[in-house]
């Protein structure tokens, strides 16, 4: 693999994310940590022995550098991409993809147009009982899939309601965009492609005007159903997501860190009945997603290939998003653009 020298566009929690999984990546250098704000750039430099800049025109345009990672607010996660991508640069953009289905639209095209390589900030694909839970799906060792379920929240900070996330011109949209946005991945990377939305969104507790809590169905016209809720009230940090076969089913806990020790619960059906046969794996607290996502991103762009959580994907979990949205407004189902 050749040598990528990575520039990190925003030097808030996400991207020091991001540099801390660089520090274990030999194939990858961080050259530069880019953020408006000039003590933020440079205090995260000094932790990663970087350089540091402002202005995000200029790193991108430097022939040293070969890949962006652009970890900013929303509204400019589409403009900064963008503009990477006619500089020859390959991109991992952090979810979501834009701010709505046209911000993500643009990029996809723009990446296409300038065959470069495309990756969505989806991490939770590479969370080890994700990925060990979609190695027994594809196998088909529970059968077919009949529903899917997931809880996931936290209950914010002080001072919430003031922060980027909270603001609806900055964000695009609340809980369901921010951590829904996950789910919806994770949905369409178990089971495929879903037919219809609905959705109720509420703003219960922050005095916010994006959603504090959503509540969602995904259904198929086959019959198979995914259903959510994300939440900004949940209090303590949590992440539940479960698979049901027709032969058993599947169910994640925990995410490491505050969302507590990463589990999957295996359970086999018995064809008499009673009580189901069980298998539990713990995985080590340690959060090595972030890893996991940027070799598979810097292994695509070596190999020319479209990476796991593509900006395709990317494209897709806003559509179902904006199908979401559109429920709340109409009260009915919506149908989902397939494109």
């Amino acid at each position: 693999m050749d040598k990528m020298n990575v520039a990190i566009i925003g030097a808030g929690l996400i991207g020091r994310k991001r540099a801390l999984a660089l520090k274990g990546i030999q194939e990858a250098k961080l050259k530069v940590i880019v953020d408006v704000v000039p003590e933020r750039a440079e205090s995260l430099a000094r932790e990663f022995d970087c350089n540091w800049g402002i202005k995000w025109q200029e790193v991108i345009s430097r022939n040293d550098i070969n890949v962006v990672i652009v970890a900013t607010v929303n509204k400019y996660l589409a403009e900064i991409t963008i503009r990477s991508f006619e500089n020859k640069k390959h991109v991992l953009c952090e979810k979501p993809l834009g701010r709505n289905v046209e911000e993500s639209l643009k990029i996809l095209k723009a990446s296409i147009e300038n065959k470069v390589v495309l990756k969505v900030g989806f991490n939770h694909r590479f969370h080890p009982a994700i990925e060990k839970a979609k190695g027994i799906v594809d196998k088909g060792k529970i059968g077919k899939i009949m529903f899917l379920r997931c809880r996931y929240g936290h209950g914010g900070r002080p001072g919430y309601e003031r922060e980027w996330r909270s603001d609806k011109e900055l964000c695009g949209g609340g809980e369901l965009l921010d951590q829904g946005v996950h789910v919806v991945d994770l949905f369409r990377w178990f089971a495929g492609e879903y037919d219809e939305a609905l959705g109720c969104i509420s703003t219960f507790f922050w005095k916010i005007k994006v959603e504090d809590n959503a509540f969602t169905f995904f259904k198929r016209k086959d019959g198979l159903i995914a259903t959510m809720h994300t939440s900004w009230t949940q209090w303590k940090n949590l992440f539940s997501f479960e698979i049901f076969g027709e032969k058993g089913y599947l169910i994640i806990n925990g995410l490491g860190g505050s969302y507590g020790k990463e589990v999957l619960k295996i359970g086999r059906r018995k064809e008499e009945g009673g009580i189901p046969e069980e298998k539990i794996i713990e995985f080590k607290s340690d959060d090595i997603s972030w890893q996991k996502e940027l070799i598979e991103f810097f292994a695509a762009i070596e190999e020319g290939r479209e990476p796991i959580g593509s900006g395709y994907d990317g494209y897709k979990a806003n559509l179902m998003i904006e199908a979401v949205y559109k429920s709340e407004k109409e009260s009915r189902w919506i149908k989902i653009k397939n494109e």
